[in-house]
């Protein structure tokens, strides 16, 4: 569940695609995002600079202008969408339990012996917080 201090982002593939070209590379004009997608996606270049000047109304990207051309960054962190996009996928797949959502990542794709080392240490250390 969100709270007033975790925004919730909700957001579209293409959406969080623009938003991870504006985390690697901020200061990005409409043809820097549409040159980098158009390899991937075959996107007209309106279509970018539309759903640019949508994510600016939505307070996800701001612009600065240098004379008829306006640069893109992204205004929130990659941190805060990545807690927002995983509380929405267990909260509304897994109906909150975290159990099942873990077990289903862990039944559902090839999970590397080191991937596994990481998560003990990880469920030792919340253990630990949680005392």
């Amino acid at each position: 569940m969100s709270t007033p201090s975790t925004p919730s982002h909700r957001l579209g593939d293409l959406q969080l695609r623009i938003l991870q070209s504006l985390w690697a590379r901020p200061d990005a004009s409409v043809a820097d995002v549409h040159a980098e997608l158009l390899p991937e996606r075959d996107l007209a270049y309106t279509t970018v600079a539309t759903m640019l000047r949508k994510m600016e109304t939505r307070g996800l990207v701001s612009h600065t202008e240098n004379g008829r051309t306006y640069y893109y960054r992204a205004v929130v962190r990659a941190e805060e969408v990545n807690r927002s996009v995983g509380q929405h996928f267990v909260e509304r797949l897994f109906e909150g339990n975290l159990t099942d959502a873990v077990n289903h990542l862990l039944t559902t794709r090839e999970v590397s012996r080191a991937e596994l080392d990481q998560l003990e240490k990880l469920i030792r250390a919340a253990k630990r917080r949680a005392r």
